[in-house]
């Protein structure tokens, strides 16, 4: 199976998940939480705080999946955000940890294609990557860090030594002008 018909596949069991198909829901964790349990252990570092969290991350999919909306992200980005921001959210409850640099992560078997080099593959990245190149340097590495490495909004400003505020000002910003160069 290809990408696209991996992503169809995927579209479909979330929209079988909203009306509420519990086998979707499992075909949907079978083809996801190896990815999803990286995200949340990157950004937690403890096992078991990841594995509190991806469950987390289910049951909000079984509850919300209705709100999925195909036109505006693919399956696994909207997945990954809500397991990062599960995994911020479940960070901030444990009180504040440092980072450790994404070399050190933990290794997370997965037979399937990395959803990394499915993306590289796609037009939509060139595309995405032909946008961040028109934002600011700083921009672009306030997005890079809160996104991929899932720094919170406090550590992407200290990292840059600007104000906690300015710094959502320019994510914002930046994520504004990004889908408006991506619609175009």
């Amino acid at each position: 199976m290809d990408a696209d018909q991996n992503r169809q596949a995927l579209v479909a069991n979330l929209q079988r998940v909203a009306s509420g198909d519990r086998a979707a829901l499992k075909e949907v964790y079978d083809a996801t939480s190896s990815k999803l349990f990286g995200v949340c252990l990157r950004i937690l570092g403890s096992r078991s705080e990841a594995e509190d969290v991806l469950q987390e991350v289910y049951i909000t999919v079984w509850s919300k999946a209705d709100r999925f909306d195909a036109e505006r992200a693919s399956p696994i980005t909207w997945l990954a955000a809500l397991a990062r921001n599960r995994a911020i959210d479940r960070q901030r409850q444990l009180g504040r940890r440092s980072f450790k640099p994404i070399d050190e992560a933990h290794e997370v078997p997965d037979e399937a294609e990395s959803s990394l080099a499915s993306l590289l593959r796609g037009e939509d990245v060139r595309q995405l990557q032909g946008c961040m190149s028109e934002l600011a340097a700083t921009h672009q590495a306030a997005l890079r860090s809160a996104f991929f490495e899932g720094l919170t909004y406090q550590d992407v400003a200290e990292r840059h030594n600007v104000p906690t505020g300015t710094m959502k000002s320019w994510i914002r910003r930046s994520l504004l002008k990004l889908k408006a160069c991506l619609a175009r």
